[in-house]
């Protein structure tokens, strides 16, 4: 690519699920990126590249790539439309001068819509307004524009920024238009919308002659280089075999290095490259200790730039070594040495992410992140990795401020159909939520938004998901710190507790679902203290899902029925967090997700509970 190309750098932000990584892949095919024969082009979601993003359907992990359109250079960086993620969205919106904000068109802009967009403004970048899925039979495209021109209004400092372009897209056929169509089957590509960029965000090329400058957005593990620093070239030139300063966001100089190779994006790959110049977006090998929020620079300059502010993470649960008798049998890692030093080098580049030693216990630690979810997608992710661990349950973080004791609010909307209203209103007020709006559609569907403690909202998303069967769609956007209010105190009813270890038998998970509903399928192994079933009443019973019918030579009528099981309940780790007790844990091995009481001997229960009366 020529030096003088002109270059964009554009950040795709959105709610979770409005099209926003549908519409990138229109953009990487239409462009050519690919060969007509490459498998990309067969695929989609090509951004979403990891198994767990794929199987989510949701972006996990900020991404970049560039396209080729009219000579200009367009960097597209990817990010996570969900709150819980938001440390992500922090961290690379410095590197963009323009931001494409994808809406829904029958849902309007949400709670994480509002959290990117204000993230977006507060960094001055230039918005283009994309109305997606316009080819819904529900689209509002009017009364979308007008919500989301309100919410500008309310989050916008800058009058400049209120002007901003729209463009109507079906991101599913890559279609993009100027004007609303009067046919959604009007022949349509993304040239409308490439043209828009070119028109509205500003050339990233500006002070190439100015001393380098560069502050680190993100750092990439390579198995041969280490680690590659990535970031936005703020100011100047860099060449290979250049030496830059390493400085900190207080101005100490960590020492001097040589650029030993440096990357460009070129499509969803890199392109190993000789020198690039402010405003590219690059990958430089040769710093071997390098962290987010630093700054490169010429060595005549030593300046840092300003660090990224990430907002700070509101849930914590305790992570230790995992202590089943599976676990040295179903996982690679599963000692607490092996364990931590994963967690703290994860914390490096997940800033949502922080962990602290556990107080109460020396071999675990406390992980803080930004959510339920936040917090089991790393859990699935190390799982994946071959560690074993077992996790308590969350507790809410607690600040004290001028002496005062407050606590995590947040802004939660709720998408369901006007049935439902009545339960979901029940069980919210039961957490003590505030009502701030809802808003009901000619057909019937229902916006409702609340104000709800993080304490209070615990658990929330499992058991309105079981309430409207599956018909409800939660989102939350962090609103502040403010003094503590009462705690719903929400009682679970009683778990089923294997008396012994072995294999469940069908007879002994008979008897245990004339108790209540189990969670383990016959020869599945369990241990003594493993939570093997929920009871449909509170306090936990004891059973023996290991039992088998006593075999004898006599014959007894109707002892020989076959016996007719319910199938198993098994959770999610995401679910699983949401279940469990202060007094229990989450084993986690590669292969199995399971419950067990944190004290696995009766008798040790016992004494617990007594001790604490």
């Amino acid at each position: 690519m020529p030096k003088t190309a002109d270059i964009r750098n554009i950040a795709v932000i959105a709610h979770v699920d409005h099209g926003k990584t549908t519409l990138v892949d229109a953009l990487l095919k239409q462009t050519h990126t690919f060969r007509e024969n490459q498998e990309e082009m067969q695929v989609e979601r090509i951004m979403d590249s990891n198994d767990l993003e794929r199987e989510k359907g949701i972006t996990i992990l900020s991404k970049n790539t560039s396209v080729i359109y009219k000579d200009a250079k367009i960097n597209i960086i990817d990010t996570p439309g969900h709150a819980d993620f938001g440390g992500e969205v922090e961290r690379v919106l410095n590197m963009a001068d323009g931001a494409l904000l994808i809406v829904d068109a029958a849902e309007g802009p949400l709670s994480q819509t509002k959290f990117v967009l204000k993230k977006a403004l507060d960094y001055k970048l230039k918005i283009i307004l994309v109305i997606n899925k316009i080819d819904r039979k529900d689209q509002r495209v009017k009364e979308v524009i007008a919500d989301t021109e309100n919410l500008f209004l309310t989050l916008a400092n800058d009058p400049e920024l209120l002007d901003f372009p729209i463009i109507y897209a079906i991101g599913r056929e890559g279609k993009t238009f100027s004007e609303m169509p009067a046919d959604m089957n009007t022949p349509g590509d993304t040239t409308p919308l490439f043209e828009t960029i070119l028109k509205t965000i500003p050339s990233a090329i500006k002070n190439v002659e100015k001393p380098f400058q560069m502050l680190v957005s993100a750092f990439e593990k390579n198995e041969y280089l280490g680690r590659l620093a990535l970031g936005r070239i703020h100011q100047g030139v860099i060449h290979k075999n250049d030496y830059v300063s390493l400085v900190t966001s207080e101005q100490k100089v960590l020492g001097n290095y040589r650029i030993e190779k440096m990357y460009l994006n070129e499509g969803i790959t890199k392109k190993e490259s000789e020198e690039a110049i402010s405003g590219d977006i690059v990958y430089l090998a040769g710093i071997p200790e390098i962290e987010i929020g630093q700054t490169l620079t010429n060595p005549n300059l030593q300046v840092a730039l300003p660090t990224i502010e990430v907002t700070p993470p509101t849930l914590k649960a305790s992570f230790g070594p995992n202590t089943s008798i599976f676990a040295r049998d179903e996982s690679k890692y599963l000692t607490s040495r092996e364990l931590k030093e994963r967690l703290f080098e994860e914390v490096e580049t997940n800033l949502g992410l922080k962990i602290e030693e556990d107080p109460d216990d020396s071999i675990r630690v406390l992980v803080s992140g930004r959510g339920e979810l936040h917090l089991a997608i790393l859990i699935e992710k190390l799982r994946r990795e071959g560690y074993a661990m077992e996790v308590g349950k969350p507790e809410v973080i607690m600040k004290n401020i001028n002496g005062v004791t407050c606590e995590p609010f947040s802004e939660l909307t709720i998408l369901t159909s006007d049935a439902y209203v009545g339960v979901i209103s029940s069980e919210l007020g039961k957490r003590k939520a505030q009502m701030l709006d809802m808003v009901t559609d000619d057909k019937g569907n229902v916006r409702i938004l609340y104000k709800i403690s993080e304490r209070n909202a615990l658990g929330l998303r499992s058991i309105l998901m079981t309430e409207t069967r599956g018909s409800v769609s939660l989102s939350y956007l962090f609103l502040g710190y403010e003094p503590r209010e009462d705690f719903a105190e929400r009682k679970r009813n009683g778990a089923l507790i294997a008396s012994e270890s072995g294999k469940a038998l069908s007879y002994g998970l008979d008897l245990a679902q004339k108790r209540g509903t189990t969670f383990v399928e016959p020869t599945e192994a369990v241990y003594e203290g493993q939570i093997v079933g929920l009871r449909p009443v509170e306090g936990d019973l004891e059973v023996n899902v290991c039992k088998g019918k006593q075999l004898t030579n006599m014959r007894a009528a109707g002892s020989d029925e076959a016996i007719i099981l319910a199938p198993a309940v098994k959770y999610s780790i995401e679910e699983a967090i949401d279940f469990i007790g202060s007094d229990e844990l989450i084993d986690i091995t590669p292969k199995s997700v399971r419950l067990r009481k944190r004290l696995l001997k009766k008798v040790d229960r016992v004494r617990a509970e007594r001790k604490n009366q």
